[in-house]
């Protein structure tokens, strides 16, 4: 998915479009539950472009698996969503996730990759390595 990813977002200069498309190459390429982003708009997590059931609109920081991963600035990794203190559930479907923050040249966290599973265990560091380099093909 990188090169395409890559050849997708070297062409196109508006941020929606270019999150639309790594969505949708997330979600049809690795076929994920859920894959989108939360952009931090007025300090929350507001949904963004995304592919998969019906989301959450609004996290605030701290609260359930993105809010965390925005206030803590880091990957976080869910092995199993029910035993997450907090998650938040927009889909019973979901079983496992993984969030990466996305930051702005300042290291300021202006956005959440949010990816899910409809299976147990389904996400690792190998994961977090290639979501963070598709993320980086994004300007944000």
């Amino acid at each position: 998915l990188l090169p395409q990813i890559k050849s997708l977002a070297a062409n196109e200069n508006d941020l929606i479009a270019n999150l639309a498309n790594v969505c949708a190459a997330l979600k049809f390429g690795m076929n994920f539950l859920w894959v989108g982003f939360y952009l931090v708009k007025n300090n929350e997590l507001v949904l963004g472009p995304f592919q998969g059931p019906i989301a959450c609109t609004r996290i605030a920081i701290g609260k359930g698996v993105c809010g965390i991963a925005w206030q803590k600035q880091k990957t976080i990794i869910v092995e199993d969503v029910a035993k997450f203190p907090g998650h938040i559930s927009c889909s019973s479907l979901s079983k496992s996730e993984i969030v990466i923050p996305v930051f702005d040249k300042n290291k300021n966290v202006i956005a959440v990759l949010d990816v899910d599973s409809d299976n147990l265990n389904s996400f690792d560091k190998t994961d977090e390595l290639y979501l963070k380099e598709i993320v980086s093909l994004v300007r944000f």
